[in-house]
């Protein structure tokens, strides 16, 4: 299938915020936490989400952080921005691996050969896709029954990572058409810490739908919790099936079938509703 030039909506507040970030970026590493071993979603448990931040010292945005993600997308604290065409997705079909990491599910693929997406100039290469079940984002106080996060990646200009995260939420119904051509390869790993070698995926498959998105600035949902990540969430609410959740719950550990962040203080941050072209 041909690469796809599709049209998103940012707003303009973000080149301010990413410069003002830039130098805190400069000075953390951007990327997830590899080992599931490191931490867990147990409520209680030790290395539970409230105490993430005291885990390692590199850690300690998960519990000192200002701009912390999830947060609850409110309607009292939206604001409605007119549309600007200046970020776009490019989905470019290329060869992925599906891997089980204990604490989640992902779809990974090799940076720069997947496609990226662009906010005020810089690009963002998609590296890798993964999902939450419940929701870690919730509208209005609602947490739905999952989140899938695309990570895009990018450097600045000392070498170090920048994140920009495009999330869909899902409720029951239909089955999800991008999960369901995963569904065996899952299952095959259920609660093992492997991965498998798909061939071609095209990351267009995933739809993300609608023509509003929600947008602020926040920060990874996993340790080490690394702040200046750029939220760009569907506000269309797609479906998937109670088989497939209950599939992405019972091929994690136990401890992860939940796998969650709780709710983040918003902390006066921005929320913004940006009424743009359909992504699709």
């Amino acid at each position: 299938m041909k690469s796809q030039s599709k049209p998103f909506s940012v707003s303009c507040f973000l080149v301010l915020a990413i410069i003002l970030f830039s130098h805190s970026l400069s000075s953390v590493t951007a990327q997830e936490v590899e080992d599931e071993s490191e931490f867990d979603y147990v409520k209680g448990s030790k290395k539970g989400p409230h105490h993430w931040g005291e885990l390692k010292k590199e850690w300690a945005a998960c519990k000192n952080g200002g701009m912390q993600s999830p947060i609850d997308l409110a309607n009292q604290r939206v604001k409605i921005i007119p549309r600007l065409d200046n970020l776009r997705r490019n989905c470019v079909p290329s060869n992925a691996t599906v891997k089980n990491r204990g604490h989640d599910i992902s779809v990974q693929w090799d940076i720069g050969k997947a496609g990226s997406i662009k906010i005020n100039g810089t690009e963002y290469f998609l590296h890798q896709a993964h999902w939450h079940s419940p929701s870690e984002h919730t509208v209005n106080g609602r947490r739905y029954d999952m989140e899938l996060h695309l990570v895009h990646e990018s450097k600045d200009e000392n070498g170090k990572t920048k994140n920009a995260v495009v999330g869909v939420l899902y409720k029951l119904g239909r089955p999800d058409n991008f999960l369901s051509k995963l569904m065996k390869d899952i299952k095959a790993m259920s609660d093992k810490k492997e991965q498998k070698h798909m061939g071609v995926i095209d990351p267009s498959e995933i739809k993300l739908g609608g023509k509003k998105h929600y947008r602020y600035l926040g920060s990874l949902t996993v340790p080490p919790c690394t702040e200046g990540v750029i939220w760009t969430i569907s506000k269309k609410i797609r479906t998937v099936s109670r088989q497939q959740v209950k599939l992405l719950r019972v091929a994690v550990h136990d401890y992860a079938e939940e796998n969650a962040r709780p709710v983040q203080p918003i902390n006066h941050r921005d929320i913004q509703l940006i009424d743009g072209q359909n992504p699709e």
